[in-house]
């Protein structure tokens, strides 16, 4: 018997297991819509290869889509539960089509640690500073990113990146990656998130294995954390974070953070963290004009050679999207992706009827307060008693809802939505949008409530 017979039963107990973490890791940082759209559709289906990894989506435009968008990602995110991990499949499940495999180097030797990153950063691919599109809305960020990707002694350090949601940060960081590693190929880089920052530090913590996780993140020579507004009040988190930047400050590597604001505006974030993060390059990305977001459509369209689109319909974008250029992006690939399952050709028409509630809920930005007050009215309650320690499911029901509209409607990090009611954790976030979703399929009377409190939020 080869050994990956012997070995199949565990393999697929042990893939099911991580599958399950993923998929919840996806859900978590995808939003509701994306993840239903494209993610949720995969299966993880049998493998005859212990150190493998199959994934099957329903179509084969599905599954291009994922492997173009999530194949650093699932790689990344099974190497950090698997560390034998060496091959994902993302496969049609028609047998007729050829499955889209990525592969990560196999001369790394798995290292037998609860929380194992790969042994360089899972970049993305379309992430460069040739496909970023620059004007003056973020011609200092990208200009100070080139500058501490390039080899040498840096002019300054850190560099920390902010700007709304889906502007640009992670774009830069990954282009960095990419510059720097094209420059410097033996050096070390690291790029995570600020939660996955936790996540391996309170993993390393409960193996007792913390020497590790810190002598690794401070000995690299370019360590990038993004989202770091994740870490607001988590006291330990920071304690570790503060001083893992002084290490690779005081050590001359380089350092990148982004956040959704400027150091000094990080509610939740210890002073001295921001303060030390302020001595470099502060550099911001404001929101995009219309001239940059119709460049934007225009250069991601050019990397869809099969795909039609009128110019009305990419000015219709372009004047409507206006938050961010993730959401942008997002629309465009939803158009394209509506008409090629339908067959339909792209028109304005066509693009009203699949991208209604993206254009209508583009027209006007809902605040928390706004969705609390209309819940409170609602449930004929007081404002105060959603942010209140009440439990009783008269309070407690409405303020789910409350959280779940915020949750969709606005673009509010989940730590920013639990401290508008009441400084709760964003734990308690993510339960309350599960549970309210749970309860829109079984229960007809919440339905009907966020329903009509949706048509009331969006006008």
């Amino acid at each position: 018997m080869d050994n990956g017979s012997a070995n199949r039963p565990g393999h697929q107990n042990d893939s099911a297991k991580a599958w399950a973490t993923v998929r919840g890791h996806l859900r978590e940082s995808a939003g509701v819509r994306l993840f239903d759209q494209w993610l949720k559709p995969i299966e993880l289906i049998e493998s005859d290869e212990s150190d493998t990894i199959r994934l099957a989506l329903p179509s084969a435009f599905m599954t291009n889509w994922v492997r173009n968008h999530y194949a650093d990602r699932l790689i990344a995110e099974f190497r950090a539960i698997l560390p034998d991990v060496r091959k994902v499949s993302i496969e049609t499940r028609a047998a007729t089509l050829a499955p889209a495999v990525l592969t990560v180097e196999t001369s790394i030797a798995p290292v037998a640690r609860p929380v194992v990153p790969s042994a360089r950063p899972a970049l993305d691919s379309r992430f460069t500073f040739d496909r970023f599109v620059v004007d003056a809305s973020n011609m200092v960020a990208f200009n100070a990113a080139r500058a501490l990707a390039e080899p040498g002694k840096p002019r300054f350090s850190p560099l920390f990146l902010h700007g709304g949601t889906g502007q640009g940060k992670t774009h830069l960081m990954h282009a960095i990656g990419h510059a720097f590693l094209a420059a410097c190929p033996e050096a070390s880089v690291i790029l995570m998130s600020a939660e996955r920052f936790m996540f391996e530090f309170v993993s390393a913590m409960r193996a007792k294995d913390t020497h590790a996780f810190k002598t690794r993140l401070r000995a690299a020579d370019m360590l990038m954390i993004d989202d770091l507004q994740f870490i607001a009040g988590k006291d330990a988190t920071q304690e570790e974070f503060f001083h893992t930047i002084n290490e690779v400050m005081g050590a001359g590597h380089r350092l990148v953070i982004s956040a959704d604001r400027c150091p000094q505006g990080l509610d939740g974030v210890e002073a001295r963290i921001t303060s030390r993060l302020s001595v470099g390059l502060v550099a911001d990305i404001k929101t995009p004009d219309l001239a940059l977001r119709r460049a934007v459509l225009d250069r991601k369209l050019a990397d869809l050679p099969d795909a039609s689109v009128p110019v009305e319909v990419l000015d219709l974008l372009a004047s409507r999207i206006t938050a961010n250029i993730r959401d942008l992006e997002g629309s465009l690939n939803r158009l394209i992706a509506y008409a090629q399952l339908t067959g339909e050709a792209i028109d304005l028409d066509f693009a009203v009827a699949t991208l209604g509630d993206v254009l209508r809920g583009a027209e006007r930005r809902v605040t928390i307060d706004e969705i609390q007050k209309a819940v409170s009215a609602h449930f004929e309650l007081k404002p105060v008693d959603l942010v209140s320690a009440r439990r009783a499911v008269v309070v407690a029901r409405p303020r789910q809802i409350a959280m779940y509209l915020a949750k969709r409607l606005t673009t509010r990090s989940l730590p920013e939505i639990g401290r508008k009611f009441g400084g709760r954790d964003h734990s308690t976030v993510i339960h309350a949008v599960r549970r309210i979703e749970s309860l829109r399929d079984t229960d007809r009377e919440i339905d009907g409530a966020v329903r009509m409190l949706l048509r009331e939020l969006e006008g």
